[in-house]
């Protein structure tokens, strides 16, 4: 497992977190499913057909309790954190949900057999008695990259064949996805932990106008250590994160790196990657020439130079 995989896992068992992105699935944000209600479960799906065994391993899965109108739903949610986009992943996806489909059945069978109540040879022979229920399973494809999904969504997604009459008797596998490429600001602010940030960062990490204005946003996006950590490992950002502090401003941050990058001569072209982030930022009237120059230390002749009778200051 690499470094970046590392950083995706550990962040997504967090319970708020993980809680955070099912309610934006499903609940398009309300807060419904509780991280209380969140139990961790083994990752390792392990099947057995004819004598072959496999196994595989999810990145996060965790048994939940939903209760709507004093009606509890058991269900199990599984996360699957990509970095890079995988072209097989409907595919993936559907053998983690069989294998785990797979593994209920046999529980209750073992269930059963210990027990000793099947009574008909239909029982017998499917070690499930037909009022026998299994959880349902529903898994999220996290992309933590800042490129468009490209890849299939569903399983018919993945097929050369186009016959709607053939098709109509192949089941099909929907793919959830959270991709931050499709993510526009509304969207963002329906999160509720700072997983709405991280997504953001990575959303712009490749634009650094775009980025400059997300962290300006409100005033200074101020984000809790953990995810800004996790920015700055996925985003390569290497933003200062001070010690012993609970939040940091990402906007005061990213100034930080500028001036650190400025002052070592580490990188060519600086002042001037600055000079066209705060002149954008002007431009966008997200700040005006002067609070731009009191930020950067620009002068505000050349903040303004080129951006013609704007209301600027």
């Amino acid at each position: 497992m690499g470094a970046t995989d590392d950083v995706t896992k550990e962040y997504m068992k967090d319970n708020n977190v993980f809680a955070d992105a099912f309610n934006y699935l499903i609940y398009n944000g309300r807060q419904v499913i509780k991280p209380s209600s969140l139990q961790e479960l083994d990752t390792t799906e392990i099947a057995l057909v004819e004598d072959d065994k496999i196994q595989k391993y999810r990145d996060v899965l965790k048994s939940a309790v939903i209760k709507k109108n004093d009606k509890a739903t058991y269900l199990l949610l599984g996360v699957e954190n990509q970095t890079k986009i995988h072209y097989a992943m409907p595919v993936r996806n559907l053998l983690y949900d069989a294998i785990r489909y797979h593994t209920q059945i046999i529980e209750v069978a073992k269930r059963h057999k210990k027990d000793k109540d099947l009574s008909t040879k239909s029982e017998f022979l499917s070690g499930f008695s037909k009022e026998d229920k299994i959880m349902p399973i529903i898994t999220l494809v996290i992309h933590f990259g800042p490129d468009k999904w490209d890849g299939p969504l569903s399983l018919h997604d993945m097929f050369e064949v186009d016959d709607v009459d053939i098709l109509a008797f192949v089941p099909d596998y929907k793919m959830n996805l959270i991709d931050p490429a499709d993510l526009d600001d509304s969207s963002l602010d329906k999160f509720s932990t700072g997983l709405s940030k991280l997504l953001g960062c990575i959303k712009y990490s490749k634009d650094k106008e775009g980025l400059a204005k997300y962290f300006m946003k409100d005033g200074g996006l101020i984000v809790d250590v953990k995810t800004a950590q996790a920015i700055n490992d996925l985003t390569k950002l290497n933003l200062s994160i001070p010690e012993g502090k609970e939040e940091i401003n990402m906007c005061k941050a990213m100034e930080e790196l500028i001036k650190d990058g400025e002052a070592r001569g580490e990188a060519r072209g600086k002042q001037s990657e600055k000079l066209e982030i705060y002149r954008g930022l002007v431009r966008d009237g997200i700040l005006s020439a002067r609070q731009a120059s009191e930020r950067s230390g620009i002068p505000e002749e050349l903040l303004v130079e080129g951006l013609g009778s704007m209301n600027l200051f």
